[in-house]
């Protein structure tokens, strides 16, 4: 069963999440936060799976509540749920822990298939603006050449397992993707994570982006 606690400051979205989601025999709602700060309480004492959570609140905004839930309760995912098909704030969230980000109006399996994945540990980015964000990851910060560099210590399997967890897949999928078994493929990301100095296959996933490793054209293939 994957808890999961709601944070969003209108009252209908938080009462309609709380619906679909009670729809799913392997998800319970455990609890309701209309801002920021209340996420973080809720978090500490409740202990949710992962937390959905809106950008945008009063009292404290999404990705300030991001920021002290994924430091204080490291095991709790946070996947972002927003009316904002794409703004600075996006990778403001990602920057602070968020392991996703997902549309309001996305479809309930959609909904309910990023719940799972979060869960599992996957990275979670809406096919609508995932192009948008890989734009404004190789537009800010260093060139994409430069961002490459922080691959270099890279063996060519290890860049082959990082590109699809860039590109939100699970261990599983990688693993079958690439003949590998799982075990195998969790050494790979476990070696990936400790060469790049990142605590997180998200923000693994965020450095492949900006390095100009994963792209639109590579999924799929």
């Amino acid at each position: 069963m994957i808890n999961v606690l709601i944070c969003d400051d209108q009252a209908v979205v938080r009462e309609g999440l709380r619906t679909i989601l009670g729809t799913s025999n392997g998800i319970e709602v455990i609890g309701l936060a209309e801002n920021g700060e209340e996420a973080v309480q809720l978090a500490g004492q409740l202990k949710p799976d992962v937390i959905l959570m809106d950008l945008k609140m009063p009292v404290m905004n999404g990705i300030q509540a991001t920021h002290l839930i994924c430091e204080q309760f490291p095991k709790v995912r946070v996947l972002v749920l927003t009316t904002y098909d794409f703004d600075e704030w996006v990778l403001e969230a990602i920057r602070n822990g968020a392991s996703g980000y997902l549309l309001k109006d996305t479809p309930r399996e959609d909904l309910l298939a990023a719940i799972n994945g979060t869960f599992e540990g996957r990275t979670y980015i809406d096919p609508q603006v995932a192009g948008k964000l890989v734009a404004q990851l190789r537009r800010g910060g260093q060139p994409a050449a430069a961002q490459a560099d922080l691959l270099k210590d890279l063996s060519e399997r290890e860049v082959a397992v990082l590109r699809l967890v860039a590109h939100g897949m699970s261990n599983t999928e990688i693993a079958q993707r690439l003949y590998l078994s799982e075990g195998t493929v969790k050494n790979y990301v476990s070696s990936i994570l400790s060469k790049l100095g990142v605590a997180d296959r998200t923000m693994a996933a965020v450095l492949a982006l900006r390095a100009g490793l994963a792209n639109e054209t590579d999924q799929g293939k």
